[in-house]
């Protein structure tokens, strides 16, 4: 390559790998004129959805998909009495397609329908793969693709929307588990019930998971069947357009979760042996199959592969008007193994030659179409290995994604609670922690997720208080655990909440700290839905604890999004002092003081900080977010000179801090 890519210039530490991450950058250039031969670009090229499945035409219906290993196929459905008939009988016209086309009066809207493929060895009812709807049957529970061609179809109110991401307030939901009863909810009732308490929160962007069709309902959404189809467990598509028209009308930006990184392998509902050959969609050898989630991989060096996963990602775009995705599992596609028992410990385990090139390819150019398609989307990956240059801009040597998930943040806090004293908590370790990371790419920071909300896991309110929970959560219950356990949660969200460089997320009930894990229905359980639920209610009531973190979460969002570009902003350490539990920094016109110490409250405590005139503008131990009411919020605070720092412009803001409590400062003009 002629000009140096950037990622090098800006981490000398990459140089002895540069040869790889040139190498990788080429690959995606390569691969990107080779897809777009016979197209303008690559959004040109991802036209699969277009061509193949069912389409309307002017003299009926046309349909086609790629199956070739197939030997014969017809469509049977509710229109023919599941018949091999010969006027639905499709044609091979090439290359492994084929089509039917049909008069309009064979078919028509709602009607259920399946391919029944034959090939060489035998044959089996399967799903269309391009299917953009598919329902379960209530009786039999059998799943088959639906007819979608309403007479009146959603039409979007809200043409064009650019999110706000400065920065990125994140609320990851669950349509199925976003209500009170014991059931699976419905895209209606989000919209309706959900979504205003969502804005009235003070976040600007949902992220919803399983959207994608997935037979399992408590696979979480991650074992995907139909890739074009959104689930019809909670409704139909006009009802999810209609959620994210709203969303949009409030200023919320919609982020789906797309899993790309994995597919089920049911053969009847998905793609395990479509065309009846093993490696159709997926590897051919001993990499097809997960070795931890029970799942088949995609073969990312087929180009029929890449067509259809990114044809996935613009259909999501323009079908549905989704603002952008947060990849599912990109740990588990960058690397041969998965990422499976690898420490990742230094550079040489990015570039050892363990890495699924192809993989790489298909994330650069999924990436580069999202914003080729929506410049204002929004890509973010979950990713836990570290790779340098995930979230690097492609022209720049990285993988294209805006954002990367911070997800050490979350397994620090949980093994500091697990395993470490309250007085044993070091501020240094605590800042170091949450501002770690490359300069050049942003992040999302979060303190638990769904991830820490599942059956086997604990929330950190849970780990904090645990059963206490169900009996001490009354206000006018003053309960030791319970006042511990409400003053860390709020101080450990702060604290993470303000340090972000891109944004910031929560699962939903646990701002308020949800009292209980998830589980889905399953065997185990009875199939009982009472833990796949969220209790509204808990936080709306005056007379429980919940509201006090509530009404915390809602106003700390409030002030992080009252700074301008606050995550771009310099994270500036004023103080740190272990002995006593003492942490402050400065952001902008903020500074944010943590006295994490469980015992010690100290009185006119020194901490450096521009010289000015201060005022309290939160406070953890305000009675309204359930504490004490030791501060005087009505208190400005003058620096104090010294002229040790003097010529610095820099004085000692005397304070008094309460054990375990937070307050921040805004300086006035």
């Amino acid at each position: 390559m002629n000009k140096k890519l950037s990622i090098l210039k800006n981490d000398p530490w990459l140089e002895p790998y540069a040869s790889v991450i040139e190498g990788r950058h080429e690959d995606a250039i390569v691969k990107e004129k080779e897809l777009t031969a016979n197209s303008d670009s690559l959004s040109d090229f991802a036209n699969a959805h277009n061509y193949f499945g069912l389409h309307p035409t002017e003299k009926g219906w046309v349909f086609r998909e790629w199956a070739p290993n197939a030997t014969q196929i017809f469509i049977i459905g509710s229109f023919n009495d599941w018949q091999e008939l010969p006027v639905y009988e499709l044609k091979e016209i090439g290359n492994g397609v084929w089509e039917l086309k049909i008069a309009a009066k064979y078919i028509k809207h709602g009607d259920i329908y399946k391919l029944k493929v034959h090939w060489n060895s035998g044959c089996g009812e399967r799903i269309p793969a391009y299917a953009t709807r598919v329902i379960q049957d209530e009786k039999t529970y059998i799943f088959s693709a639906q007819v979608w061609t309403p007479e009146k179809p959603y039409i979007f109110k809200k043409k064009s929307f650019k999110p706000s991401t400065s920065p990125l307030l994140i609320y990851e939901c669950h349509i199925g588990m976003a209500q009170n009863e014991e059931r699976i909810g419905s895209y209606e009732e989000f919209r309706t019930d959900i979504l205003p308490r969502i804005a009235n929160d003070g976040y600007n962007t949902i992220q919803i998971m399983a959207i994608q069709e997935h037979p399992y309902y408590g696979s979480f959404g991650y074992h995907v069947s139909s890739f074009f189809a959104a689930s019809s467990r909670f409704g139909s598509p006009d009802e999810l357009k209609h959620l994210i028209d709203d969303a949009h009308a409030k200023g919320i930006a919609v982020i789906m979760d797309i899993v790309h990184s994995h597919a089920v392998k049911n053969e009847v509902e998905g793609l395990g042996r479509f065309d009846g050959s093993y490696n159709q969609y997926f590897y051919p050898d001993s990499r097809r199959e997960h070795p931890a989630w029970d799942s088949l991989c995609f073969d990312y060096g087929k180009n029929e592969v890449l067509h259809f996963l990114l044809s996935n990602c613009k259909f999501w775009l323009e079908e549905y008007h989704f603002d952008g995705f947060r990849f599912d599992g990109v740990t588990s596609m960058l690397y041969f193994n998965h990422g499976l028992g690898q420490a990742f410990g230094g550079y040489d385990d990015y570039y050892n030659g363990g890495q699924d090139t192809n993989a790489i390819t298909y994330l650069t150019l999924a990436n580069k179409l999202i914003h080729e398609v929506n410049k204002n989307a929004i890509t973010i990956a979950e990713e836990m290995s570290g790779m340098p240059g995930l979230a690097t801009k492609v022209k720049d040597g990285g993988i294209g994604f805006d954002y990367r998930m911070a997800m050490g943040i979350p397994d620090y806090w949980i093994k500091l609670i697990k395993e470490k004293k309250d007085e044993e908590w070091k501020p240094t370790s605590i800042f170091w922690e949450l501002t770690n990371r490359r300069a050049d790419e942003k992040t999302i920071s979060y303190a638990e997720s769904h991830d820490q909300a599942l059956v086997g896991d604990k929330t950190i309110i849970f780990r904090l208080i645990d059963a206490d929970m169900y009996w001490h959560m009354s206000t006018d219950d003053n309960t030791m655990s319970v006042e511990r356990g409400i003053a860390l949660h709020k101080m450990i969200r702060l604290v993470t909440a303000s340090t972000i460089n891109g944004g910031y997320l929560n699962f939903m009930g646990n701002e308020f700290g949800h009292p209980e894990w998830i589980d889905f229905p399953r065997e185990g359980n009875g199939w009982s839905y009472k833990y796949a639920r969220r209790q509204w209610e808990l936080v709306d009531r005056e007379d429980l604890k919940y509201k006090f973190l509530g009404a915390f979460d809602h106003d700390m969002l409030k002030l992080i999004a009252s700074q301008k570009n606050f995550q771009a902003l310099a994270v500036e350490k004023l103080w740190e002092k272990d002995d006593d539990q003492v942490l402050a920094f400065k952001r902008g016109d903020l500074v944010f003081i943590f006295n994490f110490n469980p015992f010690k409250s100290f009185n006119d405590y020194g901490i450096l900080a521009p010289e000015g005139e201060y005022e309290v503008v939160l406070n953890s131990d305000n009675p309204k977010y359930g504490g004490f009411g030791n501060i005087d919020e009505t208190q400005h605070h003058i620096t104090q000179p010294d002229a040790l720092y003097a010529p610095h412009n820099i004085g000692w803001l005397m304070l008094y801090l309460p054990a375990r409590s937070t307050q921040v400062l805004r300086i006035k003009k």
